[in-house]
C-alpha cells in the first residue's frame, strides 16, 4: 500500500476537526475523498502533506512513517499537494510558477524534461509562459497549479477541490487531466464535492461527514449507493 492513514485526529484550538480518520491508497490508483464543506477533506490532505500537526494517529508512505516530518521533507518523498483555490504566485509569470514546483530539483536536464512533459499535458500553457499568473483565466490557473505540482514528479498527487468555481466544461477537463496524469503512473488522492465526476474516474472512494468517515467502497458501489445519491448526486 502506497499511503496508509491510521486513525488520525486533528484539532484547531479546542475544536477537533478530524475524529479518527483511516484510509488507504494503493499505487497507481485514483481515490476520491467526498464530503460537504466542513467535512474535513482539506484538513485530511493538509495532514498528509505535513501542513497541520496530528493530535493522534499515524501516517505511512511507502511503508515509512511520515507524520511529524516537515512539509518539504514530505515533498522530497514524492507527495505533492495541489491546494484549494490554486494558490499561484500571481505576480510571477507562468514559467516562474512552474519552476517553483521543481525547486528541489538540482538537475537542470531533469527540470527541462519535466517542463516538456507538463506542457505536453497542458499545451495551452506553452503560449502563456511569460504571462503573469494572476491574469490567467480560472481554468488556466487550475492548469498552472496542477502543472506546477507535476514539475516535482510526484508519486502521490493530492488534489484539493480542483473543480471549485469552474464551469461544467472545465470541470470535465480537470477530470480528464486527472485520468491522463494517472495513466502516466502517478497515484492520485482527490478531494472533491463534485461526487459524480470524481467517482466516475476513481477506483475507490471515502465519504467524510463532520470529521468522521461514514462510507467507503469501490467507486461503482458508491455511485449506486442511495445515501450517496441523496446527499451528493441530487437524486
Amino acid at each position: 500500500m502506497l499511503l496508509e492513514v491510521q486513525n488520525i485526529r486533528v484539532s484547531y484550538g479546542q475544536a477537533e476537526v478530524l475524529k479518527g480518520i483511516s484510509l488507504a491508497v494503493d499505487t497507481e490508483r485514483i481515490v476520491c475523498l467526498l464530503g460537504a464543506n466542513g467535512a474535513g477533506k482539506s484538513t485530511t490532505l493538509k495532514a498528509i502533506s505535513g501542513l497541520v500537526p496530528l493530535s493522534g494517529g499515524e501516517i505511512y508512505f511507502d511503508g515509512q512513517r511520515i507524520d511529524g516530518l516537515q512539509a518539504h521533507k514530505i515533498v522530497e518523498k514524492g507527495i505533492i499537494h495541489v491546494p484549494e483555490r490554486r494558490r499561484l504566485f500571481n505576480e510571477m509569470n507562468v514559467l516562474e510558477n512552474l519552476e517553483m514546483g521543481a525547486c528541489l530539483q538540482r538537475d537542470r536536464r531533469k527540470l527541462v524534461e519535466s517542463l516538456d512533459e507538463v506542457l505536453t499535458i497542458f499545451p495551452v500553457l506553452k503560449q502563456k509562459l511569460r504571462q503573469r499568473a494572476g491574469t490567467l483565466s480560472g481554468g488556466e490557473q487550475q492548469m498552472a497549479a496542477v502543472a506546477r505540482a507535476l514539475m516535482g514528479r510526484p508519486r502521490l498527487l493530492l488534489m484539493d477541490e480542483p473543480t471549485l468555481g469552474l464551469s461544467p466544461i472545465l470541470c470535465k477537463a480537470v477530470i480528464d487531466w486527472v485520468l491522463q496524469i494517472n495513466r502516466r503512473g502517478t497515484t492520485v488522492l482527490l478531494a472533491e464535492q463534485n461526487a459524480e465526476l470524481s467517482l466516475k474516474v476513481s477506483n475507490e472512494g471515502y465519504v467524510l461527514s463532520v470529521g468522521e468517515l461514514t462510507l467507503y467502497g469501490s467507486a461503482e458501489d458508491l455511485l449506486a449507493d442511495e445515501r450517496v445519491k441523496k446527499a451528493y448526486l441530487g437524486v
